[in-house]
């Protein structure tokens, strides 16, 4: 018995193939097994500075403008370098650690790569 992906509309596992396409019985998506395929690929989220260059995770980064902390008195000057960053899904992509400050999430276009 072969195993059909489920329906990435609604993630029934009742899929079953109708031609050369796949379709689901309890939301009637219709999609074609090239784009199960393709859709795997696309699940990869690209992280930029705001240069435009590619980050990753353990990449040093350089802070291009004073930022304001809330709810402290502390900034972080504007040539700060962080190092060995970490990525992360949320509204502030970079999770991190600066020294004399601590830990903090930085939005990536406000960074350039070191």
């Amino acid at each position: 018995m072969s195993t059909l992906p489920p329906c990435p509309k609604c993630s029934s596992e009742f899929t079953y193939e109708d031609g050369n396409l796949y379709v689901c019985p309890e939301c009637a998506h219709e999609w074609s097994p090239q784009a199960a395929s393709a859709a795997d690929d696309d699940d990869v989220k690209v992280y930029r500075d705001s240069a435009g260059n590619t980050l990753q995770d353990g990449d040093t980064v350089i802070v291009i403008k004073d930022l304001k902390l809330k709810g402290s008195s502390n900034v972080v000057k504007m040539g700060t370098k962080v190092k060995n960053i970490r990525l992360v899904d949320s509204d502030h992509d970079i999770d991190c650690k600066i020294e004399g400050i601590g830990p903090m999430s930085l939005k990536s276009e406000f960074v350039k790569k070191a």
